[in-house]
């Protein structure tokens, strides 16, 4: 999925309010060790101010106050979040056979740096998950029940979470306070990041031996995706584990210099969105083929209870690259020999992807995806002006992909029957509001 980059923001140490600096050093660190400090610290937005606190709390205190406390404070990464930007592409006329429609105008390439997290405005903060009350009070249950009927006559209704968003040196109790809000919100598939840019989330013995270390550069605690799947049955959900950026990278890609001494790279860039760069892995190139089967084997193994693996748009070529090289032949043969080799890893996970329709995947992206082996597809429509013109691919397959400023398509999805399942992407970043905002939306069209 594409992202919309922003500019950065935040504040240097000498704007740092004394109030808040003062309680961090009276009970901060019995927080941090509660595990609770990355929620506390999620409301308050603000990572430039923290970057500031961490730096005058070691120089006041010195050796006397835990490094590792210090460390683990936010701030001590720049925390990217994902996000997408709508390809404009002008649609066919008609769902299926589509004619053949004129090339789509060539995007505006943009360079700037991969964004810090949005911050949400006071009054849309997002809910204090800090305890399991915040999801299961008596309100949140009459809500869900309201629009249970047309609502949960849904396969799945899925929520996508950001890799960095639960990453965070997160708690237990803070994963399974999410897993229970999103149930409450009717929610019954999350969508979790786990790879990114060149990189796993957790610490990947095939990184290592490939690459030379485990994971992206984050604050990763090895059972949190444990915890998630394991609260997750207990309250009737499924977890999939979402590949963000599949096969592209940009230059802050901690794999970018070593892709490019190594030629690893298809020449040239991937402009397919405006405002940030691409490169793409090349697959034909057997080390970078089996870099990424492995991968995914080692996952489904690593995790033998997850539900599914999901690809995106990512997974595919720009039909602007530089030569036009007709890639299709090729990665459809590398997609389906991973699906192969992860089926063997653990025949119970679902291979799926989330693309754009058939026709527009293969003839702008190299993505044959309907003759992949996948398990399911769901067809991504984020640009609203065309989401009527994409129903009809929408109900040939297993559902759609909005954006969290489309719910107002959500009643019509709702009511049409032939419309299986809906995944929910937070353009804003803020899953948690996205899904209240789902429960608001629901109640308004009923």
């Amino acid at each position: 999925m594409a992202k919309v980059e922003l500019e950065k923001g935040g504040c240097g140490c000498a704007s740092i309010p004394i109030l808040p600096l003062l309680l961090l050093l009276g009970g901060g660190w019995f927080a941090v060790q509660q595990g609770y400090a990355a929620t506390l610290l999620e409301q308050a937005g603000e990572q430039q101010l923290w970057a500031g606190g961490r730096a005058i709390l070691s120089s006041i205190l010195g050796d006397s106050f835990p490094s590792d406390v210090i460390e683990s404070l936010p701030g001590a990464e720049i925390i990217p979040t994902s996000t997408m930007e709508p390809i404009f592409i002008p649609p066919p006329t008609a769902p299926a056979p589509p004619p053949l429609p004129t090339a789509p105008p060539p995007p505006v390439a943009v360079a700037i740096a991969e964004p810090e997290p949005v911050q949400a405005p006071e009054s849309q903060a997002e809910p204090n998950l800090t305890t399991p009350a915040a999801s299961t009070t008596s309100e949140s249950q009459p809500q869900a029940s309201q629009a249970q009927m047309p609502w949960e006559k849904k396969a799945i209704r899925g929520i996508y979470i950001s890799r960095y968003q639960i990453t965070n040196n997160a708690s237990e109790q803070m994963i399974r306070d999410r897993v229970r809000y999103y149930k409450s919100k009717g929610i019954n598939t999350i969508i979790h990041g786990v790879w990114g840019n060149g990189c796993t989330m957790y610490k990947s013995k095939v990184m290592l031996q490939t690459l030379g270390f485990e994971s992206c550069p984050n604050l990763f605690r090895e059972q949190w995706l444990d915890w998630m799947i394991d609260e997750a049955k207990k309250q009737d959900m499924e977890v999939h584990a979402y590949f963000e950026k599949g096969i592209k990278l940009d230059k802050n890609s901690p794999i970018y210099d070593l892709a490019v001494s190594k030629k690893w790279l298809v020449p040239g860039v991937d402009k397919t969105y405006s405002k940030v760069d691409h490169y793409v892995l090349d697959m034909e190139v057997p080390e970078v083929a089996t870099f990424f089967k492995d991968i995914v084997s080692e996952f489904v193994q690593r995790y033998p209870e997850i539900d599914a693996v999901q690809w995106d748009d990512y997974l595919g070529y720009h039909a602007e690259l530089p030569g036009q090289v007709d890639r299709t032949a090729q990665l459809t043969k590398f997609v389906q020999e991973m699906s192969t080799q992860m089926k063997r890893a653990n025949p119970n996970v679902s291979f799926d992807i989330c693309h754009h329709n058939p026709y527009w995947a293969k003839r702008y992206f190299a993505a044959d995806w309907e003759n992949w082996n996948v398990d399911r597809a769901f067809i991504q429509v984020y640009n609203d002006p065309n989401f009527e013109d994409e129903l009809g691919y929408v109900r040939a397959y297993n559902g759609v992909a909005i954006a969290d400023n489309q719910l107002h398509r959500l009643g019509q999805i709702v009511a049409d029957e032939q419309i299986e399942s809906v995944l929910i992407f937070p353009n804003a970043g803020q899953p948690e509001q996205a899904a209240a905002q789902v429960q608001v939306t629901l109640k308004e069209d009923s």
